[in-house]
């Protein structure tokens, strides 16, 4: 069963994920080829593995604490690795 918690952080992590795909439309619309140059790190083999060990771990150590409500927030950081690690290169 979901649980309240959960549910508000799913909405949230949802937020947030919107806010990135809205950045990269905007972009998209002044600059055409700037989405696929940015989220380029989803084809990085190095880039994927980091950022799934960032879901897991995260992911182990918030459910530890707080339960289901933490797996949409790893899964936002995991995303969020993956793209921090190709940057500037």
């Amino acid at each position: 069963m979901i649980t309240a918690d959960a549910l508000t952080a799913l909405l949230g992590a949802a937020v947030v994920l919107a806010l990135l795909v809205i950045r990269t439309a905007v972009q998209e619309l002044r600059e055409p080829g700037s989405a696929r140059r940015e989220w380029a790190c989803l084809r990085n083999r190095r880039a994927v593995v980091l950022g799934t060990a960032t879901v897991l771990v995260l992911g182990a150590v918030g459910w530890a604490f707080t339960g289901p409500a933490a797996v949409p927030w790893a899964a936002l950081a995991g995303l969020l690795a993956t793209r921090i690690s190709t940057s500037g290169r």
